[in-house]
């Protein structure tokens, strides 16, 4: 039976080739860091969660919510799957849970999303504080939408269905999130005003100088994440 399920909407994915030494100690054993032509990869990831259920369960003032992450992405015996190196939302309970019960690396801070209409487009808009600063991602996209091929960037950077963490004790843990393939919108233009380093620590700071590999913008869907098991070396 699924932990949570839920509807993850406007998931804009802003990914960045990574040095790989950033992340191998992070990375756990029994889990390999996915590299490629010398880079691992990171994305900068914002959506909204609609519709959350925990067990098949509203719980009130923590239905609707948005969520900005930053995760990075490994292999477990040949399967792609992504790591959180940070998980941003604005409820407490949520970010307190997800810490005592899984060990994921949540916080919770001020935040706020919204779409609105600017010009003949649709204008994505993620503001939150952190360190006594404030943080913006924005989007500007059109609502034709397109399924990438599967030998595509698009796809390879936001079809992962297999999530590992690492539990209280330092044991490495694997979980499952199932949805549809996400078509993606067309994304026009998009910028990132975050100050890495403050909100992810100061080996990051080099993502304000980093060029994207890519950027997309999926719809979503109707999600399922799966309680984590431990991984057996």
């Amino acid at each position: 039976m699924a932990f949570l399920t839920a509807q993850w909407s406007h998931l804009l994915n802003v990914t960045f080739p990574v040095p790989p030494e950033v992340l191998l100690p992070h990375v756990p054993e029994g889990v390999e860091l996915d590299v490629q032509n010398g880079n691992a990869f990171a994305s900068v990831v914002a959506f909204d969660f609609l519709d959350t259920r925990v067990k098949g369960l509203k719980i009130p003032f923590h239905i609707n919510f948005p969520e900005i992450n930053l995760r990075y992405y490994i292999k477990l015996n040949g399967k792609r799957g992504v790591m959180f190196w940070k998980e941003l939302v604005p409820k407490f309970c949520i970010a307190m849970v997800a810490r005592r019960l899984y060990n994921e690396p949540y916080e919770s801070v001020q935040m706020d999303s919204s779409i609105s209409t600017e010009n003949g487009l649709h204008v994505l808009d993620h503001i939150f504080s952190y360190g006594g600063k404030t943080h913006r991602i924005t989007a500007r996209f059109s609502t034709e939408k397109s399924l990438p091929p599967a030998d595509s960037m698009d796809y390879y950077f936001k079809e992962h269905d297999l999530g590992v963490g690492v539990s209280h004790r330092g044991k490495p843990l694997q979980y499952e999130v199932r949805h549809p393939e996400w078509e993606v919108f067309q994304l026009k233009d998009y910028h990132l005003d975050i100050d890495f380093g403050l909100v992810y620590g100061k080996e990051w700071d080099f993502l304000a100088n980093t060029k994207p590999l890519c950027a997309l913008l999926a719809v979503g869907s109707a999600i399922e994440v799966f309680p984590p098991t431990l991984i057996i070396p």
